[in-house]
């Protein structure tokens, strides 16, 4: 079984408006429905876990769940107080059997069916993968007065991106330990690169935004109206 968990904590603090990021409107949905639609559509996800913010259930299920009426069954989860412990939350709340966990941000609605089919696949024949793309702009490394001190080679240098695939038992282990230990990583990856294990990551695209801030948006709705998703 295959069980995807999509955090949608965030605070919108870089928003700085009434709503919190996830539910901002996008082509007339919540980007947050844009989101679980792709997850629904894939054959591939048996169920979808949906980690909000405890107050928010009531909204989540009668503007969010309601309205798209998926196929597949969505289980609400209250989230924690940071990205990680939402995840952890998550995992928590799995059924039995599960044997592959896709992890993903509320508000990357652009990820596409395939990506998720390809992150799957590479946590069976991997462990662990997620999706990435290369740095494509120059890095300079600064100090603390904002002067240049090293311009650092970017060619094996990638960025980040969601999903993250994990085989199940290796990212709960993981989130297990770095809840004991303290550690607070910056994505799921970091928590499963820690205790030694490789992570594949496999090209995404640069289309495949997150949405955190008001250019962001604006963005995402240029797309869709351009059509250049």
């Amino acid at each position: 079984m295959v069980a995807a968990v999509i955090v949608a904590g965030g605070k919108s603090v870089r928003m700085q408006g009434p709503l919190r990021k996830q539910y901002l409107p996008l082509a007339g949905l919540p980007i947050l429905a844009h989101t679980l639609t792709v997850f629904d559509d894939c054959d591939r996800v048996d169920q979808i876990y949906l980690v909000i913010p405890q107050a928010d259930m009531d909204y989540c299920r009668e503007n969010i769940v309601d309205r798209i009426k998926p196929v597949r069954k969505v289980n609400l989860v209250a989230g924690g107080v940071r990205r990680q412990d939402s995840v952890y939350n998550g995992l928590q709340r799995i059924d039995a059997g599960c044997s592959i966990v896709i992890i993903h941000d509320g508000v990357r609605p652009f990820v596409k069916p395939d990506q998720l089919v390809a992150c799957v696949n590479g946590a069976r024949e991997f462990g662990a993968c997620i999706l990435g793309i290369p740095a494509y702009d120059t890095l300079k490394k600064v100090d603390e007065s904002g002067n240049i001190i090293d311009t650092i080679a970017r060619d094996a240098i990638w960025l980040a991106q969601t999903p993250q695939a994990f085989q199940y038992d290796l990212i709960k282990m993981a989130h297990e330990r770095a809840k004991f230990d303290g550690y607070q990583g910056t994505d799921d990856a970091s928590v499963v690169e820690r205790m030694g294990k490789a992570v594949k990551i496999l090209r995404g695209s640069r289309n495949n935004i997150k949405i955190t801030s008001k250019e962001d948006l604006n963005i995402a709705r240029a797309l869709l109206e351009t059509g250049g998703i």
